[in-house]
């Protein structure tokens, strides 16, 4: 990281997670108390710095000297561990401040995590003493922590490896898991570990800034069931993507944004499918099962990344070639297309039976000499259209399998993919059958730093985040800056009015700002009464027209009957503006009706929705999917946070399943995706020049072959009452 500059400064925990004295306030020789686990995990390690146990009751705590309280140690210590119970922690860090402790680790819960009104006051008392002290706080509830290169295991966790993987984790159980999976595993190791607990001052991203700068860690790894500021975790993710991997595994969904809504985009915000869209945008690993997190993060550590999404697959069955097969494709990634001379080249080396097309099935031809896998390897490693590669079989198993001297051809083909590796940035991922029982060969890879895996679906999940990654950082280097946009006057000046009315925008109001900004909107006249008819029919002439009510108490015009779709002429318009009016009036007697809208029917294309929250936790979010009455049943769309980048407006389209139809089908013509893109981004624009904007919906729009065009607008307004919001999405 670039400490030079201003927003990068070096993050304050390496202070005290990095610590050369710990103070254990409540260390015990009681083998049932935290106090007691702490110090046996830091005299069993060798911790090198100073211990200072406290205990008033006792002069020495196994075999080292204790003090009555932090007054009383020589000196200070830049971690006090607190294993006292909870009402006892706001005096603690009071006396921590005053004792030049840096950072404090608050083992006990019965704080807000318990909902009652008391431990939420005692929690806010925690974090005024921690402020005025000076100290920062690791929990309150937190399993505690470990950095395992200073020897410093406040867990007493045993048979743990010092490695490079980062973890922070809300789960004392899923780090423990983690733990045990790492031990069977035995080449993964840990550097630093801290669980976040209640994040009532450290929050998640503090932590992962301390874990991109640690030199220790080569990959960042989060168990997350809850953000307190998503915001300030996508700002940090953004900066330490692009220095090492971030992994994040999360439970559940947002649970602050699943408040009700008065738009669509309200409606499907707040989602989990919302919080792993945003991840990636930021170029998170995001896994979806708790399984996959040590594999995928001990891929990333080792392999960092790949240039792209295309794998060769070299297989010595065919049954699991076409398992490898379908799993890539199911993920994403795709299946090199092999050059001519390539598969030339596999033809001379295999037998007449063998598949050279890829995924490559050597069909026998390294029964007797598995050494032969390595030189397939290395023939599609030298192919430029592919960019990673995976071995799938029984590699380092054909001496138990077959004949016992067959070892010595297993060792020299491991030597040979270790040599690979190293000489070239393609990625070489093993799975093999025989990983459970680790023979010699799979150990030889895995010491030399090449990931080996039991499951065909751990490994392809790897291969994915490789190549996801390497896409990542490249359009992270060739990302556009997109220019700002400024307030436009006038519509300043209806955000002041609806809030001043306590409204949201009327449908013209919104189209107005969008047309200020270069957003293509049909053209529309407001009938305040049946007598404007004449004049806006002549204008129209024998156009078809779309007619809608205006009203600050309608939002979903469809279920008042406020719409008439495809009116023709004055006659037609009168009609359609009576029959209007009468059923909003029966819908709600008391809404107060501005007028009917009337605008030329748009023409047939695909109907899209671009909508916009300001969501609790990770600030402006924008949407994208398939439009009309359907987007809240499919759920099929894709989310970003603004500000967006052009690759994000690009991937935004390319993302959603329903795409194919925005490709043509059934002889329709292929909607302009560039102007698409351009709507996403002159939206995002529009969203960062006026705070007062809340939420947004654009349905539908409809995409053309040549453009699109605006059909319906809808702006919510964050309400100007001093000291209250009544927008029920901000907070």
């Amino acid at each position: 990281m670039n400490t030079n500059h201003p927003a990068a400064q070096r993050s304050p925990l390496h202070d005290f997670l990095a610590p050369d004295s710990i103070a254990i306030v409540g260390a015990s020789a009681d083998p049932t108390k935290r106090g007691y686990k702490a110090m046996v995990g830091l005299i069993k390690d060798g911790y090198p710095g100073r211990i200072y146990p406290i205990n008033p009751k006792v002069d020495m705590v196994l075999g080292v000297k204790a003090y009555r309280s932090l007054a009383d140690i020589p000196g200070t210590a830049d971690l006090a561990l607190i294993c006292t119970p909870a009402s006892t922690v706001p005096g603690l860090l009071e006396e921590c401040g005053r004792k030049g402790v840096k950072g404090a680790v608050i083992l006990a819960s019965g704080f807000r995590e318990t909902g009652r009104p008391d431990g939420i006051r005692l929690e806010q008392e925690l974090l005024a003493a921690a402020r005025r002290s000076g100290v920062r706080v690791i929990g309150p509830n937190t399993s505690g922590m470990f950095n395992l290169h200073k020897k410093v295991n406040l867990l007493a966790l045993n048979n743990v490896k010092a490695g490079d993987i980062g973890l922070i984790s809300q789960s004392g159980n899923m780090l423990l898991a983690l733990v045990l999976e790492a031990e069977r595993n035995g080449q993964v190791g840990f550097s630093t570990y801290a669980g976040p607990g209640n994040q009532a001052d450290i929050g998640f991203n503090d932590y992962l800034r301390y874990l991109g700068e640690d030199a220790n860690t080569r990959v960042a790894t989060l168990y997350v069931e809850g953000f307190r500021d998503g915001r300030r975790f996508l700002d940090a993710a953004r900066e330490i993507t692009v220095l090492k991997p971030v992994v994040v595994y999360k439970s559940g969904s947002t649970a602050a944004g699943q408040k009700a809504a008065s738009s669509h985009t309200g409606a499907l915000a707040g989602s989990y499918a919302m919080t792993v869209d945003l991840l990636r945008q930021v170029g998170v690993s995001v896994v979806q099962h708790s399984d996959e997190i040590l594999p995928v993060a001990e891929g990333l550590a080792l392999l960092q990344k790949a240039r792209g999404k295309r794998v060769a697959v070299v297989a010595d069955g065919g049954g699991q070639a076409t398992i490898a097969s379908d799993r890539l494709t199911e993920a994403g990634l795709e299946l090199a297309e092999l050059s001519e001379e390539t598969r030339q080249r596999l033809g001379r080396i295999l037998f007449p039976q063998a598949s050279l097309v890829n995924p490559v099935d050597v069909a026998g031809s390294s029964d007797a000499n598995p050494a032969l896998l390595a030189d397939c390897l290395e023939i599609v490693a030298e192919d430029d259209q592919v960019d990673s590669i995976f071995l799938v079989g029984m590699f380092g198993g054909y001496h138990t399998r077959f004949a016992e001297d067959l070892l010595g051809g297993e060792m020299r083909g491991a030597e040979s993919m270790i040599e690979l590796a190293r000489r070239t940035d393609k990625p070489l991922v093993v799975y093999s059958l025989y990983a459970p029982v680790n023979p010699p060969a799979l150990r030889r890879l895995h010491q030399a730093g090449l990931p080996v895996y039991s499951s065909i679906e751990h490994a392809v999940r790897v291969l994915s985040a490789l190549g996801e990654r390497g896409l990542y950082l490249a359009a992270r280097a060739g990302d556009r800056k997109l220019p700002t946009v400024l307030p436009n006057r006038r519509a300043q000046a209806a955000f002041a009015a609806a809030q001043a009315e306590g409204r949201d925008l009327f449908e013209f109001e919104a189209k107005d700002l969008l047309r200020a900004h270069g957003v293509a909107v049909p053209e529309e006249m407001l009938a305040g009464a049946a007598g404007d008819l004449a004049g806006i029919a002549a204008y129209f002439a024998e156009q078809p027209v779309a007619m809608k009510v205006v009203s600050r108490d309608i939002l979903h015009k469809s279920d008042a009957g406020g719409v008439r779709l495809k009116v023709l002429g004055e006659a037609g318009m009168r009609v359609a503006f009576d029959e209007i009016i009468d059923s909003c009036r029966a819908y709600d007697p008391q809404a107060v009706i501005k007028g009917v809208l009337v605008t030329p029917m748009a023409r047939k294309g695909v109907e899209v929705i671009i909508g916009v929250i300001r969501d609790p936790v990770f600030g402006s979010v924008l949407m994208f999917g398939l439009g009309g009455i359907f987007v809240e049943i499919l759920e099929d769309v894709a989310f970003r946070a603004i500000p967006l980048s052009y690759d994000d407006a690009c991937s935004m389209v390319g993302q959603i399943k329903s795409r194919k139809i925005l490709e043509g089908v059934r002889g329709e013509a292929a909607v302009d995706k560039d102007a698409l893109v351009d709507l996403l981004l002159k939206v995002s624009s529009i969203v960062d020049a006026y705070p007062q904007l809340a939420e947004l919906d654009l349905n539908p729009v409809i995409a053309l072959d040549d453009g699109y065009a605006v059909v319906d607008a809808r702006i919510i307004v964050v309400r100007a009452a001093a000291g209250k919001n009544d927008n029920p999405r901000e907070g």
